[in-house]
């Protein structure tokens, strides 16, 4: 593509690299197909379409690919697979402190997911002792959201929701997906999609 030098002479940018592009949908419907816009690279061949919830599970399962699938699970199945995550990344990462970090991940979306889930159940799920090394549970506990009324409801992680499906969202921009797409797969105000993905790039 032509740009300008210091002097103001255009030039050429040489591009050598050979290149492919992956846009990732969590699902078909979440696909517009509005093309116009990038018609050049949609026919270039050079562009793949992946929709997270028609991947079979490979020979080899990934645990990156696991997880940004569970953000999309139904509620029917979610809480499996989030076991077998769990059960799997102990056998694959040796680090106490990235498994203890993947375990928080997944309470989040599960959290987000089910709202109304009493203290009884996530502990079934996750296994009492898992749950305890979470940051999530101990700082819910400290608050006093884990211990009181109601038969230990998770109390006040119903505000915390949105705040759980927030943190999906730099994952899900990271994978290609776009705002739009975001806000409307994960059921939130477009506009604090747009905050996190400004934040996102300020970061960087």
């Amino acid at each position: 593509m032509p740009v300008r030098d210091g002097r103001g002479v255009c030039q050429k940018t040489q591009l050598t690299n050979n290149w492919r592009g992956v846009v990732v949908y969590p699902s078909r419907n979440i696909d517009t197909g509005e093309t116009e816009r990038y018609v050049e690279l949609v026919t270039s061949g050079r562009i793949t379409r992946i929709y997270l919830d028609e991947l079979d599970s490979p020979a080899s399962p990934s645990i990156a690919i696991g997880t940004v699938k569970l953000v999309v699970e139904p509620e029917s199945s979610a809480l499996t697979k989030a076991r077998e995550l769990i059960d799997f990344a102990k056998q694959q990462i040796d680090s106490e402190i990235t498994q203890r970090e993947f375990l928080e991940l997944i309470e989040t979306i599960i959290i987000y997911k089910f709202p109304q889930k009493s203290r009884e159940e996530i502990e079934q799920m996750f296994g009492f002792s898992e749950l305890q090394q979470t940051k999530v549970y101990q700082e819910a506990k400290q608050e006093g959201k884990l211990e009181g009324k109601q038969e230990g409801k998770l109390e006040g992680r119903l505000e915390g929701k949105l705040e759980g499906k927030l943190e999906a969202v730099p994952l899900m921009l990271n994978l290609g997906a776009t705002v739009e797409q975001i806000a409307e797969s994960l059921d939130v105000d477009i506009e604090l999609v747009r905050l996190v993905a400004a934040k996102v790039n300020t970061d960087k």
